[in-house]
């Protein structure tokens, strides 16, 4: 059986698309507790600024940060399900 603390990403996931190349991919290596700890902080403040931008007037600056720092988010928790769903991972079984 696979011991949790010793899964980690497998870095496949790429994000910020431009041109349909992409810019950034999560890396490969980090143990999925502290990816998903880090993925926690990002949504929090994305989630903040996602509310600054919806009650203050000329907030464009807070609705973009919030959509890249959402962007980050999905991509390390698509990279983290890949590793948690992959055939010889038996943690999840």
């Amino acid at each position: 059986m696979t011991k949790p603390e010793s899964l980690t990403t497998l870095g496949l996931t790429p994000f910020s698309f431009h041109a349909d190349q992409p810019l950034f991919r999560v890396n490969s290596g980090v143990p999925i507790s502290t990816a998903l700890t880090h993925v926690s902080d990002l949504l929090h403040v994305a989630k903040l600024l996602a509310e600054d931008a919806a009650m203050t007037k000329h907030t464009d600056r807070y609705a973009w940060a919030s959509h890249f720092l959402q962007e980050m988010s999905k991509a390390v928790i698509d990279d983290v399900v890949k590793v948690l769903a992959s055939p010889g991972n038996s943690v999840c079984e």
